[in-house]
């Protein structure tokens, strides 16, 4: 079973680049149509977080428009760019549905997995919150299904990943996450975006893993002192679920504008 996961895809409105200078719509076009030619077919598409460049309505409209091009099933939680009112008007209840305190939050079970949306945007400011309204909501889930492997994608990774966007804009609630996991072993995976790269870190004895964006790769400065953004091919994750471990083995596809294949020995 596969599980594609998009992330930081920053769309500008209409016929705008993103800071104009990255074409961020066209990306995402391009990895639309590389994930409606997958064999097989992935089960879930997720979307964690910053569809949009400022959360305006015609932004969060135009990813609305180019992801319903998807022939999977889409699922998206907001990230710091984006307004929750905006997406949920641009992309209906089915793709971004709101628990009753408003947060864009999912619960879907597939066979022998379930995958668990959260909301971690903050009232202000670009790093990531998790306060007690939201841990009731986590907590109520995971005592549902207490023996499912279960995922959970959320926008901020909650632990420090030697960049700016984590270890300087930090994750307010980040012990009561961790405290809330304490008492759900089945949770083995979170799925993060933010940082705008593909890394892999152990935290509360899971493995966090965060996505590429699809365009703009995060300049590595491990001295915390700059925050830049490098304009690159558009990627995305694909999870392949082994329920049996359980385990998810991922992997970073770079979509490219040619792909020629070639054989590791000369054809005879």
């Amino acid at each position: 079973m596969l599980i594609v996961q998009l992330s930081d895809t920053h769309l500008a409105g209409p016929g705008q680049k993103t800071f104009g200078v990255a074409a961020m719509a066209e990306n995402l076009a391009r990895c639309v149509e590389h994930i409606n030619r997958l064999q097989p077919q992935p089960a879930w598409v997720l979307h964690t977080g910053d569809v949009t460049s400022d959360g305006r309505v015609e932004e969060a409209q135009r990813a609305a428009e180019i992801l319903s091009r998807l022939d999977a099933p889409l699922a998206v939680v907001p990230g710091n760019h984006d307004r929750r009112n905006t997406l949920a008007a641009a992309f209906g209840p089915q793709i971004c549905p709101r628990d009753a305190h408003g947060f864009i939050q999912h619960d879907i079970t597939l066979p022998g997995l379930r995958l668990l949306g959260l909301d971690t945007v903050a009232a202000e400011g670009p790093g990531g919150a998790f306060d007690p309204r939201r841990a009731a909501w986590l907590d109520a889930r995971l005592r549902e299904a207490p023996h499912t492997p279960t995922v959970l994608f959320m926008h901020h990774p909650p632990a420090r990943l030697g960049v700016i966007e984590t270890d300087v804009d930090g994750f307010e609630g980040a012990d009561l996450l961790a405290e809330v996991l304490s008492g759900h072993p089945q949770v083995f995976r979170i799925l993060a975006g933010h940082i705008h790269l593909s890394s892999f870190a152990e935290w509360q004895s899971r493995t966090i893993s965060t996505a590429p964006s699809t365009g703009m790769r995060l300049y590595l400065d491990l001295t915390l002192s700059l925050s830049r953004y490098i304009l690159d091919e558009p990627a995305y994750h694909l999870h392949l679920a082994v329920p049996e471990k359980p385990a998810l083995v991922t992997h970073t596809v770079r979509v490219l504008a040619d792909e020629p294949l070639h054989p590791f020995a000369p054809e005879t």
